[in-house]
C-alpha cells in the first residue's frame, strides 16, 4: 500500500488530486487564479466539496479566462447565484471576478500572477519538513505577507489560512508528510 498524507482519504477524486497535482510548483497563471478562485470558495467548507464541483466552476467561470471573468456584470452573479453547480455564495462568486480584475491588474503592473504571488517564497518552493499532520500550521509569516499584498492590490477571500492553503496547493510549500510517497517526489527526488 501506498503512503499517503492522512487528509486525502481514500475518495478517488481526492486521492488523485493528492498524487497528481497538490504540491506540484505550478507556474501557470490560469491556474493560479483558478487556484485562488477555489481556495477563496472553500473557506468554511471542505475541500472534496470544492474538488467534487470544480468542472462545474471551470464552466461557470470560462475556465478561469481571468480576461473573460473580469468582464462579468451584475446579471451574470445572478446568473451564478442561480448556479447549482458552484457554491452559491454572492460575496465569493464577486470575489472571484474581483479576483480576476485584480489579476489583469497584476499581470500589468508586475509582468505575470505568476511573478506576484511567487515572490513570497523568493521563487522557490519551501520543502515544509513536516513529519505529520499535526506538524502543518494553518498559516504562516510568509501567507500573512501575502494576505496582506493581496488584499492591498483589491483581491478577496485571501486571508492568510486561504492563502497558505493556496501556497501549498501550487507547490510553493511542499507540505506532503515525510512517509508520504509524493514528499520525495515533489521535493525533486
Amino acid at each position: 500500500m501506498t503512503n499517503r498524507c492522512a487528509w486525502c482519504g481514500t475518495d478517488p477524486l481526492y486521492t488523485a488530486y493528492h498524487d497528481l497535482e497538490w504540491g506540484v510548483p505550478n507556474h501557470d497563471d490560469r491556474h493560479l487564479f483558478e487556484m485562488l478562485v477555489l481556495e477563496g470558495a472553500q473557506a468554511g467548507l471542505s475541500w472534496i466539496t470544492i474538488l467534487r464541483k470544480r468542472e462545474n466552476y471551470r464552466r461557470a467561470f470560462a475556465d478561469f479566462d481571468a480576461d473573460k471573468v473580469a468582464r462579468y456584470t451584475s446579471a451574470d452573479v445572478e446568473r451564478l447565484m442561480a448556479d447549482a453547480g458552484i457554491v452559491r455564495n454572492r460575496l465569493k462568486i464577486e470575489s472571484a471576478i474581483a479576483n480576476a480584475r485584480a489579476t489583469l491588474e497584476a499581470q500589468t503592473h508586475f509582468g505575470s500572477l505568476d511573478a506576484l504571488l511567487w515572490k513570497f517564497v523568493d521563487g522557490v518552493p519551501r520543502d515544509g519538513g513536516r513529519r505529520l499532520l499535526a506538524d502543518v500550521p494553518a498559516e504562516t509569516v510568509e501567507s500573512k505577507a501575502m494576505s496582506r499584498e493581496l488584499k492591498r492590490l483589491g483581491f478577496r477571500f485571501v486571508g492568510p489560512t486561504v492563502c497558505y492553503a493556496f501556497m501549498q496547493a501550487v507547490g510553493m510549500v511542499n507540505d506532503h508528510v515525510a512517509d508520504c510517497y509524493r514528499h520525495r517526489e515533489v521535493n525533486g527526488g
